[in-house]
């Protein structure tokens, strides 16, 4: 009898440690959520979360959110497929780009809270910087820091006659920093993610014309473990893996390929799917890999670029190329891309390159 009373007594005491246990880390993991964020609700049920930056500590939740829900159609600066985005101004030194995503549904997207926690703890000079976002039952909004100059899409195929030219030095850098941005979310990250969206228009650059990798509407997370996530076909035409197609799998070497396409773009300044090429039946790619087999890559580069150097030029098509291997495991990951694009320039400094030009077509 004895016996019992003390197994019951036993197991009364471990489930209240447990219980007790859980209940402590409960909030241990709340007050570290409330020291990496401010949060502020509003009157219609909507909520915004602030993610804690040196940037953020002079602003107060409440007055950002009256100028946040002020936005109107005189702050728009574009938009595209998943929302429209705004320019939010803070003051005379101070301005945000405010992204606005419409729910699909009555319960819209479940997942937006958990997608945006993985996407708040990023930190890396080559991926847009999220400041926060709001909730509410009919729309969400995504806070980041605001780009100046644009998108690299807008600087490439943009008709406004105000931008600047982008010469070949100012394309080799925004070719090797989306490259390591894209590093840190396939290596770096935990879980990895998988962007799924990499194209031109999701390549921002800051005031030294530096690449921001941006919007995540598509980003998958992935467990180190995993080699790849089943999904159904989304992303942009022209940049999406031939397998994509067959398989309904999202990898990393997915991305891979969309960043060679990306470097196509900046060496030959036309869209991947321009339509020169749906006249032809053909796209940027399968163009390209046919003039380079026939070692001709001076006809396909940007005429804007004027002179570059040849030995150059020509190591960023064949990185190009490998990126583009139809079959995904003969393409390089992107840590080795990197080390590729910048092995081009350590061998400039170090006079290792060969002589001569190349004039664009």
């Amino acid at each position: 009898m004895g016996s019992a009373k003390a197994i019951a007594l036993y197991v009364a005491i471990s489930v209240v440690a447990f219980v007790t246990s859980k209940i402590i880390l409960s909030i241990l993991l709340y007050k570290k959520w409330k020291r990496k964020h401010l949060l502020v609700e509003d009157y219609s049920g909507g909520k915004m979360v602030m993610l804690r930056s040196s940037m953020m500590k002079s602003l107060k939740p409440e007055a950002l959110l009256k100028k946040t829900l002020k936005l109107s159609s005189k702050d728009i600066i574009g938009s595209g497929g998943y929302g429209t985005v705004y320019r939010l101004v803070i003051d005379e030194a101070t301005s945000l780009a405010v992204k606005r995503l419409n729910k699909v549904g009555a319960n819209g997207d479940g997942g937006f809270e958990r997608e945006l926690e993985a996407m708040g703890d990023i930190k890396h000079r080559n991926i847009l910087t999220l400041y926060g976002y709001y909730a509410s039952p009919h729309y969400n909004l995504l806070i980041y820091e605001l780009m100046p100059n644009g998108s690299l899409d807008a600087y490439l195929h943009g008709r406004s006659k105000n931008r600047k030219h982008l010469d070949w030095p100012t394309r080799y850098k925004i070719a090797v920093g989306a490259a390591r941005g894209i590093a840190y979310l396939h290596h770096d990250c935990v879980p990895h993610i998988i962007h799924r969206d990499i194209k031109s228009s999701n390549i921002l650059l800051d005031e030294n014309m530096e690449a921001r990798v941006s919007d995540f509407g598509l980003a998958t997370l992935m467990e180190p473990n995993k080699t790849h996530v089943s999904t159904i076909v989304a992303g942009t035409f022209g940049y999406l893996p031939p397998e994509y197609f067959d398989t309904g799998k999202a990898t990393v070497r997915g991305d891979v390929y969309s960043f060679g396409v990306v470097l196509l773009e900046l060496l030959t300044g036309k869209r991947p799917m321009d339509e020169a090429f749906l006249e032809e039946g053909t796209q940027l790619v399968t163009w390209v890999k046919g003039v380079v087999h026939e070692s001709k890559e001076e006809h396909v580069l940007d005429s804007s670029l004027g002179s570059c150097p040849t030995n150059e030029v020509n190591q960023v098509f064949n990185v190009a190329l490998n990126c583009l291997e139809t079959d995904p495991m003969d393409r390089p990951v992107m840590t080795d891309v990197v080390k590729m694009l910048e092995q081009i320039e350590l061998e400039k400094d170090g006079s290792v390159h060969a002589s001569g030009t190349i004039e664009g077509d």
